[in-house]
């Protein structure tokens, strides 16, 4: 049996920041990962460029049964304390919509930059070793296929449910219960919703076409584009809404945002009044949509024939469509994993199971849950640099 002072269980995002961490403080740590390669997730995001953190990161912008959790975490840890990282390994970096940072070049180096960060203090990885058990005594003892290691202090640092075909697994979640922490409920979040009966038969003929519009679920609201598929819809805008939507419930879309609809059709029905429906919409919406809508909510006549109460109901429709989802396209699509163990059992500001000394759970297994955007990376570098500055 080896022994060591962290053992760190996942070669992800917040696993190496949190590996990374505890070797600048002298400790000796293991990191462990039944995959053949460091950073999975890390490689495939944004395009292959990785959105890795948020200029706007806040509080506000996280999903959690405590909203008060992340707090500690991502105050300590901050988008320029990352950024200031990734400038000292002199990897370009550019900053497109919505506070969105990304590299020039590759993923590859935010990887690599890890990496050498770890290799740098000392830090030990160990690639495709399948973790078969993990048990506590005087300390954790974690068994692999390829040997045993023991350390009194272990970081649950896997990941969630999301993306199964990179190698994601309930590990995290597995082992937290069974040292006896509880588990908010988890499901797929930053995902595509589908759609089934009429809603499905308008939405499979746009398959392929965005538009810009704000998608809303309670009190969240996202203006971003809104992606029609042949099972749903997609875009930003529809995974951001997913994180804050409830099996069972409406989500509101609005098509033309900022635009009085209901006037304006009015409007057009004096002022193009020989003009079909659908070239009306199509002025303001693309054709494909004005088409659908015309047909699905109008009758076939011109502007003239249709009466008030038609079109102002239209009007309204276009800027507030409510529509309830069939369900997602499940973890195989999913960005991230809403839910995870609870905040409730976990220090603020180590990471660490009140109950259970040594143990932290850090990053996408905790229940905290970033926007699209690097937010879910920015609290992988936080949960992970806490979890590491503690060990």
């Amino acid at each position: 049996m080896q022994t060591y002072d962290a053992v760190v269980l996942g070669a992800g995002a917040a696993g190496l920041m949190a590996a990374m961490r505890a070797g600048q403080r002298g400790r000796r740590v293991l990191v462990l990962d039944h995959a053949p390669q460091a950073g999975s997730k890390i490689l495939i995001s944004g395009g292959g460029r990785c959105n890795f953190t948020n200029t706007g990161t806040t509080p506000e912008r996280f999903f959690s049964a405590n909203p008060h959790f992340c707090k500690s975490a991502l105050k300590r840890y901050t988008p320029a304390d990352f950024l200031a990282l990734v400038e000292k390994h002199r990897i370009a970096w550019h900053e497109k919509t919505l506070g969105q940072l990304f590299c020039d070049g590759s993923s590859r180096q935010i990887v690599a930059m890890l990496l050498a960060e770890c290799a740098a203090v000392g830090v030990e990885l160990r690639l495709g070793h399948r973790i078969t058990d993990v048990a506590r005594a005087d300390a954790f003892t974690v068994t692999t296929d390829r040997g045993v290691f023991s350390a009194p202090a272990l970081v649950l640092a896997t990941g969630g449910l999301s993306i199964p075909k990179m190698g994601a697994t309930g590990l995290s979640l597995d082992i937290a219960r069974r040292f006896g922490l509880a588990l908010t409920e988890t499901r797929p979040a930053l995902v595509p919703l589908t759609f089934d009966g009429a809603l499905l038969e308008l939405m499979r003929p746009l398959s392929g076409l965005a538009v810009p519009a704000v998608a809303r679920a309670g009190r969240h609201r996202f203006p971003e584009a809104v992606l029609f598929t042949h099972r749903g819809l997609s875009g930003p805008a529809i995974l951001q809404v997913s994180s804050a939507w409830k099996p069972g419930e409406a989500i509101a879309l609005d098509l033309l945002p900022g635009q009085d609809v209901q006037a304006l059709l009015v409007e057009k029905k004096q002022s193009r009044h020989k003009a079909e429906p659908r070239t009306v919409l199509g002025e303001v919406l693309p054709a494909r949509l004005a088409q659908a809508l015309a047909a699905a909510w109008l009758p076939d006549a011109p502007m003239a024939r249709q009466t008030d109460r038609d079109l102002r109901r239209v009007g309204q429709t276009l800027s507030h469509w409510s529509l309830t989802p069939a369900g997602t396209e499940g973890y195989a699509k999913a960005e991230v994993m809403l839910g995870g163990v609870d905040t409730a059992g976990l220090s603020s500001r180590s990471m660490a199971a009140e109950a259970v000394p040594g143990l932290h759970v850090i990053g996408e297994a905790v229940d905290v849950t970033g926007w699209l955007g690097g937010y879910n990376f920015q609290w992988a570098w936080a949960s992970g640099w806490a979890a590491g500055d503690s060990v």
